[in-house]
């Protein structure tokens, strides 16, 4: 398509499309708005689209509909940050038994902390954790064998503190 094809076309569809267009919109500035940038998008692949099998104001009203949708659910989204209704709701802070156990695997070697963390929590096999880490089977046994004997330690200690601790 030439360009004075395409400006007869432009000529022709143009005030045809902002209608339909206004129709589905209820907002004239809108719908022209979404008219021209998809005149634009078309002169930009005039073409495939415009020398194509599908006619053209028919895929022009298509990507204007499909803008105005899109604009559409960015002005919602916008209006319901706004207005606070799809804001993040606040995590729960966390229970003290989460805090003290973070607190005890901060205190354990890294290669115990991740052999317990892989095993116990990941729920990953001895031989999985042992893949995951690159290491023998048997020294993540002793690893968790350790950490644990480690974790109860330290879980211990934040339960019941020293005397000394106390005072």
């Amino acid at each position: 398509m030439t360009e004075d094809e395409f400006d007869l076309f432009y000529t022709a569809a143009y005030p045809r499309l902002v209608g339909q267009l206004y129709a589905l919109t209820g907002d004239y500035a809108e719908a022209q708005d979404v008219v021209q940038e998809a005149f634009v998008r078309a002169w930009d692949r005039r073409v495939s689209v415009l020398d194509g099998n599908r006619p053209p104001e028919a895929w022009i009203r298509t990507v204007a509909h499909r803008l105005a949708m899109s604009r559409w659910r960015r002005a919602r989204h916008w209006w319901e940050l706004v207005r606070g209704e799809s804001a993040p709701r606040p995590a729960p802070e966390p229970s003290p038994d989460h805090v003290a156990l973070v607190a005890a695997l901060r205190r354990l070697p890294e290669a115990q902390r991740t052999a317990i963390v892989l095993h116990h929590l990941c729920d990953l096999s001895v031989e999985q954790t042992a893949a995951e880490t690159g290491v023998a089977v048997g020294t993540i046994k002793a690893r968790l064998s350790r950490g644990r004997t480690a974790l109860a330690a330290h879980l211990a200690e934040d339960t019941h503190p020293t005397e000394e601790a106390r005072v």
